[in-house]
Parts: C-alpha cells; sequence; structure tokens
C-alpha cells in the first residue's frame, strides 16, 4: 500500500446518468443490468446517421440549480453542479463547514466536449438574427473549464482549482489530480467529470471517430468483448467525488468508500491498438508502482471498453501482458526500475483489496 503521509480518501459520491439520476439508483440499475441506450429524441438529431445513445431523461435543472446560474451555464455544468451537491452531502459536508474554510476546498473538473447545446442556441441566433442577439455568456458557457468555474462561484470554495482536457480518460485524471492535491496539503477537492455531447453540433464532431457505432437498433449497437461489437454509443452525464485527507476525513466520523491508492496515464494516438496495448500494459504497471501494490494484491483491474474489437483486444491483453511482466518478480513493484515515460493518454487504475469498499466500484 502507499506510504503518502496524507492517503486521499474518497468520502462523497454523486452520479447523473441516463440509467439514474442519484448514485442509488445509478448504482441499483447497474447492478440489474439494466441497459438505458435508447433512439436519440434530441432535437435537431434525427437526420443524422448516429442514431442511439444514452441520455439522461430524468433530470431537472431547475429543481437542482439556481436560476442565475441555470441562463449561463450548459448542460454539461448543470450536471455537474447537481453531482457536486449530491457528493458534498454524501460526505456530510454542508455549507457551513466549508464556508468556515474557503481556502482548503477546491474543485478540478474534466470534459471533453465542452458546451455544445449551449454554444449551437447562441451560434444560431449569431446566423439568424445578428450579434446583437448572442448574449454574453457564450464566452463561457461553451468553454471545457466552465464547470470548475461554476461549482467553485456556486459554493463559495477558494482553495486550488483545476481543469483536465483528457478525452475519455478526464475523470479518472481528474481523480488521481484531486489525490495529489490533497497529498500537498489541500483539505478536500470535489472532482469529476460530466458530458452532454448530444447536441446536433456535437454529434455532428464525433462522426469522425472511426469506432462510433452507428447502429440503430439499442439492442446491438453497443456489445464491447464480444463478436458483435461494433464500436462505442456516446452517453451524457457523469460523477463527481469528494477527495479529502482520509485522516480528516476519518476525525470528523466520516465513512471513507475508498482510497486513492494507485493511478498511470500513458499515450499512443488514437486507432493505433497495437500501440495501445503496450501503452496501457505499461499503464498498468505505473499504477501498481504507485500504489505499491503487486497483481496479487488486487481485485478488481478496470478497463475502458471502447466496443471496437481491435480496441478491447488491445484492452484484455494489455492486463494480461501486464501480469505477466511481473510474474517471478518480486512481490512489490516498487523495487523495480519505474515504467517508461507515458505513452498514451487512457488511464490503468488499480483497486487494491484494502480499498475496494467504493460502493460505485
Amino acid at each position: 500500500m502507499s506510504g503518502h503521509p496524507r492517503r486521499a480518501a474518497i468520502t462523497g459520491i454523486g452520479v447523473v446518468a441516463p440509467n439514474g439520476t442519484s448514485t442509488d439508483t445509478f448504482w441499483k440499475s447497474t447492478k440489474e443490468g439494466i441497459s438505458v441506450l435508447d433512439r436519440i429524441t434530441r432535437e435537431g438529431c434525427g437526420h443524422l446517421p448516429l442514431r442511439v445513445a444514452g441520455e439522461v431523461r430524468d433530470f431537472d435543472p431547475p429543481a437542482l440549480v439556481e436560476e442565475r446560474y441555470l441562463v449561463q451555464t450548459d448542460r454539461f455544468t448543470h450536471f455537474a453542479m447537481a453531482a457536486a451537491d449530491q457528493a458534498l452531502d454524501d460526505a456530510g459536508l454542508g455549507r457551513s463547514d466549508t464556508d468556515a474554510a474557503p481556502f482548503s476546498v477546491g474543485v478540478v473538473t474534466a470534459a471533453g466536449s465542452g458546451g455544445g447545446e449551449f454554444g449551437q442556441r447562441e451560434l444560431e441566433q449569431l446566423w439568424g438574427k445578428g450579434s446583437r442577439f448572442v448574449g454574453p455568456y457564450q464566452s463561457i458557457a461553451w468553454f471545457y473549464a466552465a464547470s470548475t468555474g461554476q461549482i467553485s462561484i456556486r459554493r463559495g470554495f477558494k482553495g486550488p482549482c483545476g481543469v483536465v482536457a483528457a478525452d475519455e480518460a478526464g475523470g479518472l485524471d481528474a481523480v488521481a489530480h484531486a489525490a495529489r492535491a490533497v497529498r500537498r496539503g489541500t483539505d478536500t477537492l470535489v472532482a469529476g467529470a460530466t458530458e452532454a455531447p448530444l447536441a446536433p453540433y456535437s454529434m455532428v464532431c464525433q462522426l469522425g471517430y472511426e469506432e462510433l457505432s452507428s447502429v440503430d437498433d439499442p439492442e446491438r449497437a453497443y456489445r464491447p468483448f464480444t463478436s458483435a461489437a461494433c464500436g462505442f454509443v456516446p452517453a451524457e452525464g457523469g460523477a463527481m467525488l469528494v477527495v479529502e485527507s482520509e485522516a480528516a476525513a476519518r476525525d470528523r466520523g466520516a465513512a471513507v468508500r475508498a482510497t486513492v491508492a494507485g493511478h498511470a496515464a500513458t499515450f499512443t494516438g488514437a486507432s493505433r491498438w497495437e500501440q495501445s496495448r503496450q501503452g496501457l500494459a505499461q499503464a498498468v504497471l505505473g499504477a501498481l508502482a504507485e500504489a505499491d501494490c503487486a497483481p496479487e494484491d488486487i481485485d478488481v483491474v478496470f478497463a475502458d471498453a471502447l466496443g471496437a474489437p481491435e480496441a478491447d483486444r488491445a484492452e484484455a491483453l494489455a492486463i494480461v501482458d501486464a501480469w505477466a511482466r511481473t510474474a517471478g518478480a518480486c512481490p512489490s513493484p516498487r523495487r523495480r526500475p519505474a515504467p517508461a515515460a507515458a505513452t498514451r493518454q487512457r488511464p490503468s487504475w488499480t483497486s487494491p483489496r484494502p480499498c475496494s469498499r467504493s460502493s460505485t466500484g
């Protein structure tokens, strides 16, 4: 296990997803294997070749976010603010707790697509009516860093804040960033990622992905790790976590859901699956090294299932490669040379047995 003097603990979880707009409903749906992929119903998308996605349909922004924030933010930031509220409530951190020490609480979020829905609406105003009809919030609502700024302003957090731009790896990288900030001395961070990539403009941008599934049957559109795999399906939603010092969390009686033990990320570029396999294996080894764990210490390894046969094969074999490279070696990866430089921006996370109590895996 990690020898960091300030271990980072996860004490709060908030989820807004197609299969649940709270942590409990999301986890129940996940355990029951309920699929919520369906035909896209978003206005302006009916003529596009992308037919199936995961929409968050049971979400009422005005009931969760104040009007003054709604008018200046995009849907992906609405998800982030609602999920952050859930996570802080789950961690037992009320406004009185954070108001007492605002400089000790920070925010780090990630987003790959940004505020496409807000941006499209304003650009339609520009094209159809002229520049006088474009609102001033267009300058900030589309920006991928908007969620970090709006959460910190809305809750009065004045600690270290940041944003991660790492496509599908961003959410995990944001949690790693938060954990390292805790180890450096920050008391608490709200960390995670949300996306709302189903506006017409955002969806057109995704059509360039070779691995995008264009199957129009919701039951067949996304079949990762099977012979019927045909690509990935986009979805909206996301999750936010409260990451704080484990010692401080236990001192205030908070339930520790998990500790962040190890993280690594490498990069090899899009659709280069043979190199991706090598990079992913290196990321697994890097995460093990940071956590000071051996493969036999691990209960679960999480893989990002892209749904393309070549990608799924690369990810499965990367785990095998990483385990094979440690076979017969000393139990602690820390005693071996440090992993090579990063080669692929898709992270690997390890969940050591003492740290596998997270209710959302």
